[in-house]
């Protein structure tokens, strides 16, 4: 089984140097692509069907065509989201700290396509090893002239900036991590325009996820038809960093083909559930995405069939509700991350977020009513997308929707008995 993005991490130690990367086949992609068009790199992606791994799960190549391709007014940029604050997700971190000049040979793959300048590194702000190791990277990068001026004896030029964010949840927003990054409050922005159109500071820009950039040497240097042949999706190329948390016996992540089952993955990859512990549910790409239950197991975890099941891949990180787990306090746990969160722009978030918190929080707490789950299903029906500036309200209640859906007994239960079931005495 191939594994492109991990197999040169090196667990519990150093990354490689870029003479070790070089060594490995690293930045010979680089090298050919700057010798052709950058309408080759482009080419080569959108044969690829490499998916933004993001969340969102646009098409890379798709995206990046939409960038002017000629623009003599002013500069574009590429903004690389490496901001990472959904609960349960930490992928972007191992390939961060793991193999850093992987995702700057992706930067300067995908600069190149998009006849980008200027790009910037929008990096979680306690993300301090990974920040660390980035910035040792960028220098051994300028110093042999892979990054900066003239880049290769080549007329294309590139620098590339590390930024560390302000460390809130709507910095990861796209439109709000542009605000961030000019140095304003991360509100969300009115769409249409587009960033591929009008993004940082007014400008072209393509923003794309850390693991998405990561998979663009590898097809440069392999092909778009060899990427698209390592997943086990029609529809999807490539392999996928996937993630478990919870209660298994073996937490973490796995470079996997992308349409891998969620039950190959707890099963053979975590191990299963710990000692005296049930599987009940899981959110199969981290807070913001529906619950999947024992009946979609077997359901392939890529972006169509996950949507057909009812939910969202998302960031392809699992987190894994069991038996001994009250999923009322688990949705009350993950509103209050949310409704903390919020950066206030727009009232059903600013206002319905905290309702809904204290709300399960009665419930929680003995102090429910049946009353409640009607709030409850009434905000879920009302707080949608369309009804917000962005997604963040929307996630939350993705959740908190199939909760009601999937454990509703267990939301009554704490009505009846006026206590949560979980709560010892």
């Amino acid at each position: 089984m191939e594994r492109p993005l991990t197999q040169h991490i090196r667990p519990d130690r150093e990354p490689l140097t870029l003479r070790e990367y070089e060594q490995v086949g690293g930045y010979q992609a680089a090298r050919r692509a700057l010798q052709a068009a950058p309408r080759e790199v482009t080419e080569q992606v959108l044969k690829s069907n490499l998916r933004g791994r993001g969340g969102g799960g646009f098409l890379t190549g798709q995206k990046w065509s939409l960038v002017p391709p000629d623009d003599h007014n002013g500069p574009k940029y590429l903004v690389i989201n490496a901001d990472e604050m959904e609960p349960g997700t930490m992928k972007d971190r191992w390939l961060l700290e793991g193999q850093p000049h992987q995702l700057l040979e992706g930067v300067l793959l995908s600069a190149y396509a998009i006849q980008a300048r200027v790009a910037y590194i929008f990096l979680r702000w306690d993300y301090k090893l990974a920040a660390r190791r980035l910035q040792q990277a960028l220098a051994e990068a300028y110093g042999q002239r892979l990054l900066g001026a003239n880049i290769l004896g080549t007329p294309f030029c590139l620098d590339v900036h590390v930024h560390t964010s302000a460390g809130r949840y709507m910095c990861g927003e796209e439109t709000g991590l542009l605000n961030a990054l000019e140095g304003r409050r991360p509100t969300p922005r009115s769409r249409p325009p587009f960033a591929v159109t009008c993004g940082l500071w007014g400008r072209p820009t393509a923003i794309n996820n850390v693991e998405t950039l990561c998979c663009v040497p590898h097809i440069v240097q392999r092909g778009g038809e060899w990427f698209r042949a390592l997943s086990r999706s029609p529809d999807d190329g490539g392999t996928k960093i996937y993630g478990a948390s919870g209660r298994l016996r073996k937490p973490g992540l796995w470079e996997l083909p992308l349409g891998t089952t969620a039950r190959e993955i707890l099963m053979e990859h975590a191990g299963g559930l710990a000692d005296g512990y049930r599987f009940r549910g899981l959110l199969p790409g981290g807070a913001s995405t529906d619950f999947l239950v024992e009946q979609h197991l077997d359901v392939k975890l890529d972006f169509a069939s996950v949507e057909k099941a009812g939910s969202r891949l998302g960031t392809g990180t699992m987190v894994v509700l069991d038996d001994r787990t009250c999923p009322v306090g688990l949705v009350l746990n993950l509103m209050q991350f949310f409704a903390r969160e919020s950066c206030g722009w727009c009232t059903p978030c600013r206002e319905g977020l905290p309702w809904l918190a204290r709300t399960l929080q009665a419930l929680e707490d003995g102090l429910g009513t049946p009353a409640d789950l009607d709030v409850l299903e009434a905000h879920v029906r009302a707080i949608r997308p369309g009804h917000t500036f962005c997604a963040l309200a929307p996630g939350a209640m993705e959740p908190l929707g199939s909760a009601l859906k999937y454990f509703r007994p267990d939301f009554e239960r704490h009505v009846a008995d006026r206590r949560c079931p979980w709560r010892a005495g």
